[in-house]
């Protein structure tokens, strides 16, 4: 009887243990994450509960299972099946804490400080910080795992014997990833792009929506997801639109007829950007730039907070003023003139020229301007 009722009463007892300690501390959590609201440590801490629980219990049971007669038979292998039970949990528990307070400094550095570009720039090195981490207590808790075999003790001073050949093998096959890994910290540290930007890559425009520390992930406007090594944005160059600040400046051309009224467009773009809750107010223009034999170009200036707004901005300045045109100003949309045809006569007569005196017809199409 003593034999059955042991075993029950060790691991009852530990799981008992183990729901009421994790209990407590979780209420103790929230109790201060209510009291403290200018942090969100304690309410990050409490995401620790099942990898706590996990610990107390797997370290419980590991002091406890030698004292059970019915385990004795099988007292290497449940030993071991702890161990590891309690390495990894106890790496689980501490990439929660680290999470904890890596997503704590950065709150705390993004209400402390209102420019947009130094948060993303922070939150950019903090997600790739978090990720570093881990990524190495990953892989000390493997290698902790694997000593726990006594088969990889004795193979230890081979293996350490053998690690520079292994070391140059090894960087030769991954050299690629060890070049996308440098690259993503470099990134983070260099503050050359970061999370939130808009960019221009490969003639595709988006937002950078994640980076690792092998990859990086652009988020297009048409909801589209472009993966690409991290190694690319070291290498190669690419449009950062959002570089310092999120501001830009857009632009919209126009070709028109030489009698477009310019003086009632630039009266016209006012009033269009007036009514426009994307123009942000800086600035706004509209000037003649260039000319040819049958056209002029005109281009309207405005500005916007970010590119999401300019883009919006542009399209709505565009489509009212070539409405505007179309309805008001006809004339002033760009037009082909054309003539009949002449046959050139056998030779000049006299000094004249074949086309004096012959006569002609001219015909006004209009087409629709473009910008």
């Amino acid at each position: 009887m003593e034999n059955v009722l042991r075993p029950l009463i060790i691991v009852g007892g530990s799981v008992v243990l183990t729901l009421v300690a994790g209990w407590a501390v979780d209420q103790l959590l929230r109790r201060t994450d209510a009291r403290h609201h200018e942090t969100p440590m304690w309410g990050l801490l409490r995401r620790g509960r099942v990898p706590f629980q996990l610990v107390l219990c797997a370290a419980l049971l590991r002091g406890a299972y030698d004292q059970v007669e019915l385990f004795r038979d099988h007292r290497v292998v449940i030993g071991r099946a702890l161990t590891l039970v309690l390495i990894g949990s106890a790496a689980w528990l501490v990439v929660r804490i680290a999470a904890a307070i890596v997503e704590t400094s950065y709150t705390r550095y993004a209400n402390a400080h209102r420019d947009p570009a130094r948060v993303r720039r922070v939150r950019t090195q903090v997600s790739l910080i978090q990720r570093v981490v881990t990524a190495i207590v990953g892989v000390m808790a493997a290698g902790a795992m694997l000593l726990t075999f006594p088969a990889m003790r004795a193979a230890g001073a081979s293996l350490l014997a053998s690690a520079g050949i292994l070391g140059i093998v090894a960087g030769v096959a991954a050299q690629s990833t060890l070049s996308n890994l440098f690259a993503g910290l470099q990134i983070a540290f260099g503050d050359m792009v970061r999370l939130g930007d808009t960019v221009v890559v490969d003639g595709e425009w988006g937002v950078i929506d994640e980076i690792t520390l092998t990859f990086l992930t652009v988020r297009t406007w048409d909801e589209r997801r472009i993966t690409m090594p991290v190694s690319y944005f070291t290498s190669k160059p690419f449009e950062n639109w959002s570089r310092g600040s999120a501001q830009m400046t857009g632009i919209v051309f126009f070709h028109l007829d030489h009698t477009a009224p310019v003086s009632q467009m630039r009266d016209k773009l006012r009033d269009i950007l007036r009514e426009c809750p994307a123009w942000d107010g800086r600035d706004w223009g509209l000037a003649v730039t260039d000319t040819t034999p049958s056209t002029i170009q005109v281009r309207a200036l405005a500005t916007a907070k970010d590119a999401d707004d300019i883009w919006t901005v542009r399209v709505t300045v565009r489509e009212q003023m070539i409405r505007w045109l179309a309805a008001e100003h006809p004339y002033a949309l760009p037009r082909v003139n054309t003539a009949d045809a002449v046959l050139l006569p056998s030779g000049r007569r006299n000094g004249r020229s074949p086309f004096e005196g012959a006569p002609r017809r001219i015909h006004e199409t209009p087409r629709t301007g473009r910008g």
